[in-house]
Parts: structure tokens; C-alpha cells; sequence
């Protein structure tokens, strides 16, 4: 899967209050829903993992999204 990123993004995870926030500027969230297309295309199993290391904000919190087969009937 080719990973594409906007550039000057800016993407931070947090959690308040067991909710999952994230915010990002406007290259930022081009660039995940650019990503997230790319994942609806591969099959059940891939993911993207994003950490502060690779392309979160200093202080984020881990984020793993995955592409799962579920029934939620």
C-alpha cells in the first residue's frame, strides 16, 4: 500500500476522557482520508500505525487502524 502524505501535515491523537480525539490541519486530514481510501482497497488484516515517531505530533498517542471483516447486524 503506498502511504501518501500531504506536505506541512499535522496530525495529534489524544484521549480525553476514554474519547479518542484527533486533530489535524487541513494537509493532515487530506492525507488520512488519501490513506484510509488506500486501506478500504486491501484486504482484511492490513493496517496503518501511526506514532509520534513516524508521523503523529510529539506527545500523541499510538493509533492502529485496521481493515476488518465484521458483521455488526
Amino acid at each position: 500500500m503506498e502511504i501518501e502524505w500531504e506536505d506541512g501535515f499535522i496530525i495529534n491523537v489524544n484521549v480525553e476522557d476514554n474519547t479518542v480525539v484527533i486533530s489535524a490541519n487541513r494537509e493532515g486530514l487530506l492525507s488520512l482520508a488519501r490513506q484510509l481510501t488506500a486501506l478500504a482497497e486491501e484486504g482484511a488484516g492490513s493496517h496503518l500505525h501511526y506514532d509520534e515517531y513516524n508521523s503523529l505530533e510529539d506527545g500523541s498517542v499510538e493509533m492502529i487502524i485496521q481493515h476488518s471483516v465484521c458483521d455488526f447486524s
